[in-house]
C-alpha cells in the first residue's frame, strides 16, 4: 500500500469516526421527565423564617461520647415544634423512642399501600474553635437579615426538618388526607453516627414488619454553576452512599537513644513507609457502571460544548474524562473508594526512639468494593509484617444502589421538576454518611436529596463558618416537600 493510500485510509477512518462520535453526541436523548406546571403551595415567608429561626436558636449539639449532652435544648425544641406545628400534632401521632429522636406517623387509608417517609436530623454540628469572630452572624442567634436565616442548622439539617413540618401543617390544614402513610423521623445524634436514633428506629420498624417503598432524607443539592459545561442547575438526587472504613495501623519496634540509631526499621520510618505506599497507591477509579456513569449519562445531553461530545461517548472518551475527573478531590470522590491518612501517633520526646507507633487511614468506600476488599487492599499495599493492620468498630458497608426506575425517584424527579423547572435531574453518589442508611434494613428504596440552591461559594457553609439559607429557597424547600407529598401520598394497593 503506497504512503498516499495509507494517507487516504487514516483520514477516512477519522471521517467514519467523527460521524459516528457526532451522530452519538446529537442522538442521545434527554433523561430528564416534562411535567405541567403547578400551582406552588402558598407560603407566608416572614412567618416560616421566624419559625426557622426560632429553631436554630436552640443549640442542639450532639455527643458522641455522652447521649445526655444538651438534653435541655432537645427538650426545647421539643416543646417548640409542638407550639408551633399546632395541625401537625393534632395530625400525625408522636412516637418518642429515647435518645431524643422522634418519629410521627400519619396513618393512611390504605392499609395495602406502602408507607413512606421523610427524614432530617436535629442535632447539629459545633462550631469549630477560634473560628467564632469569623461569623457575620452569631451562629445560635437565629437572626434574619439579607433575605437570609443565619446560624447553625440553618442548612444542616433544621432547613430541611422545618420545611416538612411547614408543608405536613399546610396539608393538615387544607384536609389532605394521605392513601399511603407518611412517617417523618427524625434523630438527634446523626452527626455522630446515627447509632442511638436512626439505627435503632431501623431496627425496630424491621421488627415490627414495616417496609417503606422509599425514604427520602438530607443529600444531594440543586448545585448551580458546579459542573462545568452544564448551564442549568444540576438536581442531583442521592441513590447510594459510600461506605466508611477506617483501619488502625502499629508498628512495634526497639526503643533506644536518638544517637544510636538503626540503620533501618524504627517504628517512625517502618509506619512512614507504610502510610507513603498507601497514599500513592490508590484503590482504582472507574467510569464503567455504577452511580458515577449513570449520572454522566444522564446529564450529556444536557450539556454544551466538548462536555456533552466527551461524556456522550465515553467508549471513546472515558480515559481521558477519568484521567481529569481524578484530579479534582470531589469528582476523584465520584469514582473510586478514597483514601485518607488522618492521624498519626508516636514519640514524645526529640532525642528517644519509639517503641510503638500508631496511624489511622479512613477510606470512603465506593459501592462495589466492600470492607473485605478494602482490608485487603491495605495489606497488600503495605506488603509489611511488621505492620499490624486492625479495623476500627462501626466500620460500615456501602449502602444498596437505590433503583432510578422506582416509585421513589419517580415522584422525587417529578417533584423537582415541578418546583424547579429550570433544573437538570439526575442520580448521584452521597460521599459523605447520613441517617439514611439505616434505614436501608426497612425500605425498599432510600433516597438522599436536598431541594437546597447551592452555588461553588455556598458549599463551604456546610459544617463551617457563616451558615445560612436563602428565604426564598427556604420556602422552594416547602414547596418541594409539600408537592412530593401530594405526588406520592396517593398509592395504588399492593399485592
Amino acid at each position: 500500500m503506497t504512503f498516499k493510500r495509507i494517507v487516504s485510509f487514516l483520514l477516512l477512518a477519522i471521517l467514519a469516526l467523527a460521524a459516528v462520535v457526532g451522530v452519538k453526541t446529537w442522538r442521545t436523548p434527554s433523561r430528564q421527565v416534562s411535567v405541567a406546571p403547578i400551582q406552588k403551595a402558598p407560603v407566608d415567608a416572614k412567618a416560616v423564617a421566624e419559625r426557622l429561626a426560632g429553631a436554630v436558636r436552640f443549640k442542639t449539639i450532639s455527643s458522641l461520647e455522652d447521649p445526655q449532652a444538651n438534653n435541655d435544648q432537645f427538650a426545647g425544641l421539643h416543646a417548640y415544634l409542638a407550639q408551633q406545628f399546632p395541625a401537625l400534632h393534632a395530625t400525625m401521632k408522636l412516637e418518642q423512642p429515647g435518645d431524643n429522636a422522634l418519629v410521627y406517623v400519619w396513618p393512611g387509608s390504605n392499609a395495602k399501600a406502602q408507607p413512606i417517609a421523610l427524614m432530617a436530623h436535629q442535632d447539629v454540628v459545633p462550631i469549630a474553635s477560634g473560628t467564632e469572630n469569623k461569623w457575620q452572624a452569631e451562629p445560635f442567634a437565629g437572626t434574619i437579615r439579607d433575605g437570609y436565616v443565619w446560624g447553625r442548622g440553618a442548612w444542616d439539617d433544621k432547613g430541611n426538618l422545618l420545611a416538612q413540618m411547614e408543608a405536613i401543617e399546610l396539608l393538615a390544614k387544607s384536609g389532605f388526607k394521605p392513601e399511603r402513610t407518611i412517617y417523618l423521623i427524625s434523630g438527634a445524634d446523626e452527626e455522630v453516627g446515627g447509632h442511638r436514633g436512626a439505627e435503632r428506629i431501623g431496627q425496630k420498624l424491621k421488627a415490627q414488619g414495616i417496609r417503606f417503598a422509599w425514604v427520602l432524607d438530607e443529600g444531594l443539592l440543586v448545585t448551580e454553576g458546579v459542573l462545568p459545561g452544564l448551564n442549568q442547575p444540576a438536581a442531583l438526587v442521592g441513590v447510594a452512599e459510600k461506605g466508611y472504613a477506617s483501619f488502625k495501623l502499629s508498628v512495634e519496634a526497639t526503643p533506644g537513644h536518638s544517637s544510636m540509631p538503626p540503620l533501618h526499621g524504627s517504628a517512625i520510618g517502618t509506619m512512614g513507609g507504610a502510610l507513603s505506599r498507601l497514599e500513592a497507591h490508590q484503590m482504582p477509579a472507574t467510569l464503567d457502571g455504577g452511580v458515577a456513569r449513570s449520572m454522566f449519562d444522564t446529564l450529556a445531553p444536557e450539556m454544551s460544548g466538548f462536555g456533552r461530545v466527551a461524556l456522550s461517548n465515553l467508549w471513546l472518551f472515558g480515559p481521558l474524562v477519568q484521567k481529569q475527573l481524578s484530579a479534582s478531590p470531589a469528582s476523584n470522590a465520584m469514582l473510586r473508594t478514597t483514601t485518607a491518612l488522618t492521624i498519626i501517633e508516636g514519640g514524645n520526646k526529640d532525642n528517644v526512639l519509639p517503641g510503638h507507633v500508631e496511624a489511622t487511614v479512613n477510606f470512603r468506600v465506593l459501592p462495589g468494593d466492600t470492607l473485605a476488599s478494602v482490608e485487603e487492599h491495605v495489606h497488600k499495599v503495605v506488603a509489611n509484617d511488621a505492620v499490624k493492620v486492625a479495623p476500627y468498630p462501626g466500620n460500615a458497608e456501602p449502602s444498596p444502589v437505590s433503583p432510578t426506575d422506582g416509585p421513589g425517584y419517580v415522584d422525587i424527579q417529578k417533584t423537582i421538576r415541578q418546583v424547579f423547572p429550570e433544573g437538570v435531574v439526575a442520580p448521584g453518589l452521597m460521599l459523605g454518611a447520613t441517617d439514611g442508611r439505616h434505614m436501608a434494613v426497612a425500605a425498599d428504596a432510600v433516597y438522599r436529596f436536598s431541594p437546597v440552591r447551592a452555588k461553588p461559594e455556598d458549599l463551604p457553609r456546610f459544617h463551617g463558618t457563616n451558615e445560612r439559607i436563602s428565604i426564598d429557597n427556604y420556602v422552594e424547600m416547602i414547596q418541594f416537600y409539600h408537592q412530593l407529598l401530594r405526588n406520592a401520598g396517593v398509592a395504588a394497593p399492593q399485592g
